[in-house]
């Protein structure tokens, strides 16, 4: 990350969301809404599920890719979830950061919690389903687990959801459109803060200051 976060130009959004909350359908929806937004994709050693490409889901790469790309200080995080590992490269968020984009990240809290002690400015969002049973039956929607695996990830996921207060905003995703329009708030809020807004809004403070 750049050494003045100050001088970066872009906002990062960090999500984070148990199993089966939502996360990613409410990621892609703002994506396809708001084109000053960018995706990083993280890297994985996990298998490719059915109907996932490389490079627009995941950058899935071998065990021993990943553990050269630690060695090389490639990620600005990473973690080993369900056996697998995760890692949000550095590339990824720091280029078009520095270009003027905004970067969201798909994470979870111990990745949020590392990224932000490195760039303090960065957004946490934590998303909740409403409700446990809800949460269950999403999952199970999936068909793409075991009843045991799905257990274990009801376990993980109260784990995960313990962690909320580390965040700065809370989206419950009861209803869709409901939760879409409260994460494009706080999009819209955290772009017209004063530090962002002195950057943008230079040449017009300068005018109305200096205009005596």
């Amino acid at each position: 990350m750049s050494n003045n976060e100050a001088d970066c130009p872009g906002d990062l959004f960090i999500f984070s969301a148990p199993s089966g909350a939502g996360k990613s359908s409410l990621v892609n929806a703002l994506l396809a809404a708001d084109d000053m937004l960018t995706l990083s994709i993280s890297t994985t050693t996990r298998p490719k599920r059915p109907g996932e490409n490389d490079h627009e889901h995941y950058h899935f790469v071998s065990s021993s890719e990943f553990a050269a790309a630690i060695e090389a200080g490639e990620f600005l995080e990473y973690a080993e979830v369900f056996g697998n590992r995760y890692g949000t490269a550095r590339k990824a968020v720091e280029k078009p950061l520095s270009d003027g984009k905004d970067v969201v990240c798909g994470i979870d809290w111990q990745g949020a919690r590392t990224i932000k002690a490195v760039y303090p400015r960065t957004c946490l969002i934590f998303i909740l389903p409403p409700s446990v049973i809800s949460l269950r039956k999403r999952l199970e929607r999936r068909a793409q687990d075991s009843d045991e695996t799905i257990d274990r990830r009801m376990r993980d996921a109260r784990s995960e959801m313990m962690h909320y207060d580390e965040f700065e905003f809370i989206v419950v995703n009861d209803e869709f459109e409901s939760a879409l329009a409260d994460l494009k708030s706080i999009i819209r809020s955290q772009r017209l803060v004063t530090t962002r807004q002195q950057k943008k809004q230079q040449f017009l403070l300068d005018e109305l200051l200096n205009n005596q």
